[in-house]
């Protein structure tokens, strides 16, 4: 059975750990490398998209990072208990046309035993801004 490593239950510093591997990974804009992250059989809503399973989420990234265009995230943990994380997150965008965004969430990730994240649920908003507005 594959681990990802740390484990539930989670402590301070091991939720905080989880979180900066999730923020790196998705900062590589690697569909496959995030989605081992998830059980085969994930959970996902996103906005108002739902998701199930490991295989529709890597097709939703691929697609995401088509049309989010130098994207860089940064997550922040919020909460924690046994085997669930709350974080907080922004990250920044421009689509094909130039236009820049910058996205404010909130994510709950719920973990099986082996590490692996069988939920995740994300709120997610975008707000336009200039390209010298960035922070990110």
């Amino acid at each position: 059975m594959e681990k990802r490593y740390p484990l539930p239950p989670f402590t301070q510093e091991t939720a905080k750990e989880k979180v900066q591997l999730a923020e790196d990974a998705w900062n590589s804009q690697d569909p496959e490398r995030v989605s081992l992250a998830y059980t085969v059989d994930t959970e996902w809503r996103n906005r108002s998209t739902f998701l199930n399973g490991r295989a529709e989420a890597k097709k939703f990234l691929e697609e995401k990072w088509k049309k989010e265009l130098e994207y860089k995230l940064k997550k922040e943990l919020w909460a924690f208990t046994d085997n669930r994380i709350a974080v907080r997150f922004e990250y920044e965008y421009h689509d094909k046309d130039g236009q820049w965004f910058r996205a404010y969430g909130n994510e709950n990730w719920e973990f099986d035993e082996n590490g692996l994240m069988q939920r995740r649920f994300a709120s997610i908003n975008d707000l336009p801004i200039q390209e010298s507005e960035r922070r990110l």
